[in-house]
């Protein structure tokens, strides 16, 4: 997928612009073009004079990638990421083409995201043999923790003692600047003093004082992260997870977020990994608001995908509300991605459901409401600072699983319909899935775990004795089972259908508050699929004629099995039904 390009517009010209852009104000120790030599020094592409193609799709309907943190699943006397493959061999064959393993590093707090020591990885999980074990059969999606690292890492103790590396590797401001504009993801202090070699310091910590934030305008900083880049390339990693990359750079006196340093810094880099491999990608996590989180596309010059952030807190609000108003007029509202750009669709993560994405889409009344409902459902609710000193909901902290265990009105007996219906929708939706191992086995909230980190977070990040795992997997009737057999058909029933691709065709369809659908065309126009679920705790009428099938074509629902010949069927629809609506002769075999 890589094309000659001519002298004029060379791979070193163009690094050297990204560099150019990213310090356009900033005063550098070298000259620009000795910077962009040194980086492609770093990523051995000195010789390399080549440009990727652009707009092409790396990705097909059979792309499915499973999250899970590198100890999820114990097995005594074994190494947890030989446990883990051992999992996707056995379980994900065939159905999971990729793995997203959380931060494996050596790390100090946040289960991963302060990380130590970026070079090798948590002796306790495995080691790099083992990742690219993985990287072999799977592909590999590895956290780039691009904005903080570890305030017990060697940089940030060199820091103190003004040492190198990292002495000036991370980010100060006076505790008397204006930072009143500063946007936080925490209600902690956003400075944190320090006793240093040269005396009273206040670095910058966006998360917690144990995450010290880098400074990028010191280009040793991004010269030591496009090293990195690069090992992990050699081991086997494809896509890159930008961990917060939002907030990367800094200028107080602004909300210090999305600024336009931060974009050319992707830009920068996807440059340059997408050179050393081809289909390497580059996904930005960004949990802020929708228009914000979609920027981050750029002209399809940035990252390859994005979070779709504010699926999650829609789609738990449609079916605990049984209203799907809200969430048919996000997906109108959203732009198709461009070709050699894809939404990363997930509805559960190690985190929680974020608020942020949501705001402006609900509204305070209705965002009280999701978060009253989590709660009486056993959850728990993570805060944001705000510029006035007060604060407000950041985070819903709650297994997917018990968060869908009934409506406004509590509990029900449709949890497992309902949890299902929720991944019938996600998968089908134009975009590569990600599926988070507790929601692909029904876990429910650990409060153990909860209780013994004091993390609202560790809720949902349950470690499963594998032996026990299996042994549940096994019994038919156990609610893991019955949630992880629904998941599997759903996923071998996706990847074979071409209106399924992560660029096909979408549209929303108007079918009332309780029926939620969308109709999917696949690229070369051969397949199309109605995909409609009943979103509700009742029974539903849909009228066949509502969804305008052609009536010279045989449609049969790739769920049930059911036949249709007539637009002028009515189907009743269960309590969180899911029909996926095709054209038969687009079957294989037919």
């Amino acid at each position: 997928m890589l094309q000659k390009t001519d002298g004029g517009d060379g791979l070193l010209e163009r690094v050297l612009r990204h560099v150019e852009a990213i310090y356009h104000e900033t005063p550098l120790s070298l000259p620009a073009a000795e910077l962009a030599g040194e980086l492609l020094q770093l990523m051995r592409l000195e010789d390399v004079n080549v440009s990727p193609q652009q707009h092409v799709n790396h990705w097909s309907q059979r792309d499915a990638l499973v999250i899970s943190y590198g100890d999820t699943l114990l097995r005594e006397d074994e190494k947890p990421l030989v446990t883990l493959k051992h999992f996707l061999d056995t379980y994900g064959e065939g159905l999971l083409t990729g793995v997203h393993i959380l931060p494996f590093y050596p790390w100090s707090s946040d289960d991963g995201f302060a990380v130590l020591d970026y070079s090798s990885v948590n002796e306790f999980l495995g080691t790099w043999e083992d990742v690219s074990d993985i990287a072999a059969q799977y592909d590999l999606m590895a956290d780039l923790v691009i904005n903080h690292c570890s305030s017990r890492s060697l940089w940030f103790e060199n820091f103190l003692r003004g040492e190198s590396p990292g002495r000036d590797y991370f980010f100060t401001a006076s505790p008397d600047a204006d930072l009143s504009d500063v946007v936080r993801p925490r209600t902690s202090p956003l400075l944190r003093e320090v006793e240093t070699s040269d005396g009273t310091r206040y670095v910058w910590c966006t998360f917690s004082h144990d995450q010290v934030d880098l400074d990028f305008r010191n280009p040793e900083v991004l010269k030591q992260f496009v090293s990195i880049l690069r090992h992990y390339l050699d081991n086997g990693v494809r896509i890159f997870r930008l961990d917060a990359v939002a907030f990367l750079w800094k200028i107080p006196g602004t909300p210090c977020l999305n600024l336009e340093e931060t974009h050319e810094v992707v830009r920068l880099l996807r440059t340059l990994v997408e050179c050393a491999r081809p289909d390497a990608l580059l996904i930005t996590e960004t949990n802020i608001p929708n228009r914000e989180n979609l920027s981050y596309f750029g002209n399809a010059n940035e990252a390859h995908c994005v979070y779709n952030f504010s699926l999650p807190p829609l789609l738990v609000n449609t079916l605990v509300t049984g209203d799907c108003h809200h969430l048919k007029m996000w997906m109108m509202s959203m732009p198709p991605a461009q070709n050699g750009t894809a939404y990363f669709n997930f509805i559960a993560s190690h985190d929680g459901i974020g608020l942020r994405p949501a705001e402006g889409l609900l509204s305070d009344e209705e965002l009280d409401a999701l978060v009253a409902t989590m709660r009486h459902f056993g959850g728990h609710v993570s805060h944001r600072a705000l510029e006035n000193g007060e604060s407000r909901p950041y985070e819903i902290n709650i297994s997917l699983f018990d968060a869908l265990q009934g409506t406004t009105s509590g509990p029900d007996a449709w949890g497992v319909e309902r949890f299902i219906c929720a991944h019938a929708i996600m998968l089908a939706l134009e975009g590569i899935p990600g599926i988070y191992i507790h929601s692909l086995l029904g876990t429910r909230n650990d409060y153990d775990r909860v209780e013994h980190s004091g993390q609202y977070r560790a809720i949902n990040r349950h470690q499963w004795d594998y032996t026990a795992l299996q042994e549940e997997l096994s019994r038919e009737h156990s609610s893991h089972a019955r949630v992880f057999t629904h998941i599997k058909s759903l996923l071998d029933i996706r990847r074979q259908q071409s209106a399924f691709h992560p660029n096909a065709t979408q549209f929303t369809l108007h079918l009332g508050t309780a029926i939620f659908g969308f109709w999917r065309q696949s690229i070369d126009r051969r397949q199309s699929v109605f995909c409609i679920s009943n979103i509700s705790d009742q029974a539903q009428q849909l009228a066949l004629s509502d969804i305008n099938l052609i009536g010279t074509d045989e449609w049969v629902d790739l769920l049930g099995g059911a036949h249709f010949q007539s637009r002028d069927e009515v189907v009743e629809m269960q309590p969180y039904q899911t029909l996926w609506i095709t054209n038969a002769a687009s079957q294989p075999g037919r």
